[in-house]
């Protein structure tokens, strides 16, 4: 028969053996705690998507990655959480050409600071944008190329509109900027998003829209829409028929034309330089599989990985450029 004292010894010598187990184990050993990812928009769009692709993919390097959708305030609301999250590399977000060079301008009282209160990490992917035209309106007017289109609205002001997503929506900035290099006047349109926007240019309640090329292009290649131009620097290698706006009207105005939508990941102000490198160059190589890319491809993303202090410029250079041309639109969120 075991005597019960020896029970009651055996029991404490094993728990003095796995308190000693776990205190020597290394750190790796233990769970570790889920990296957050804030989404500032609904789920389902390009943004959200993408996020969902990079979590799954840097998983390996960083562990568990959670997307978290927190919409409001045209992004405001998710991006104001990262900004005052702990800069402990556990709280990040996808900010986007609205949050950090566009809201900065149109709300009157933003609760953050696009450039002071974040730790910019990398531009993840740019989507361009295209001038597009109802193709049977373009067909009644003769129009069929930039510099027809531009010529027809110098002799006649005011004849043409233009539909976007909203006042100081991209659309919405990128017809005022067009307007303004170019030396035209167009009416604009402002829907309540940008499918009604996009309905609105389908069915010929306006004549042209300046629409997101992955949502557009389906109507492109149907002849339901006349594409005459992307918005970005370069040409899209999902279009690269297509001339750019700036190359396009080079010689009326437009040389120096480039509106384009971005999104990037932004830690909290403040980020250590190793966990800033650490996210950095997990991303960056997450953005390099060609899963990614794949996937990418399918929503006409363009990746764009960039170093911290590449992105960081970038912000910069942007949140200047979208200063004067929201003035200019005179659109106002709050």
């Amino acid at each position: 028969m075991t005597h019960p004292r020896r029970h009651l010894l055996q029991a404490a010598l094993l728990a003095c053996a796995t308190s000693a187990a776990s205190l020597s184990a290394p750190a790796t050993a233990q769970p570790a705690r889920p990296i957050r990812l804030i989404v500032p928009y609904p789920p389902g769009g390009p943004l959200d998507t993408v996020a969902r692709v990079l979590a799954e993919r840097v998983k390996d390097s960083l562990g568990v990655v959670v997307v978290d959708n927190r919409p409001g305030a045209g992004g405001n609301l998710g991006v104001d959480l990262a900004a005052k999250a702990a800069p402990d590399g556990h709280t990040l977000v996808m900010g986007a050409v609205a949050t950090h060079a566009i809201n900065p301008w149109l709300f009157a009282k933003l609760p953050y600071d696009p450039v002071k209160d974040f730790s910019p990490i990398t531009l993840v992917a740019q989507v361009p944008n295209v001038l597009v035209m109802n193709a049977t309106t373009a067909q009644q007017l003769g129009i069929h190329s930039l510099r027809e289109l531009v010529g027809f609205a110098k002799k006649n002001p005011g004849r043409l509109n233009y539909g976007s997503g909203g006042n100081g929506s991209a659309g919405h900035l990128a017809g005022e900027m067009f307007k303004a290099q170019a030396g035209v006047f167009m009416v604009h349109i402002p829907y309540a998003g940008g499918s009604p926007a996009q309905l609105g240019l389908l069915s010929g309640q306006v004549d042209l829209n300046f629409d997101n090329l992955a949502s557009a292009a389906a109507n492109i290649r149907s002849g339901k829409l006349l594409a005459l131009a992307v918005t970005t620097a370069q040409r899209s290698p999902a279009m690269p028929e297509l001339p750019t706006v700036a190359e396009a009207g080079r010689d009326l105005g437009l040389a120096r034309f480039e509106v384009g939508t971005w999104f990037g990941l932004f830690g909290p102000a403040g980020l250590p330089a190793e966990v800033l490198a650490r996210l950095n160059k997990a991303f960056v190589a997450a953005l390099d599989a060609p899963e990614t890319k794949a996937r990418m491809a399918q929503l006409m993303a363009e990746p764009a990985p960039m170093t911290p202090e590449q992105f960081s410029a970038f912000v910069k250079v942007e949140l200047a450029k979208y200063g004067p041309v929201v003035k200019a639109s005179g659109a106002k969120a709050d």
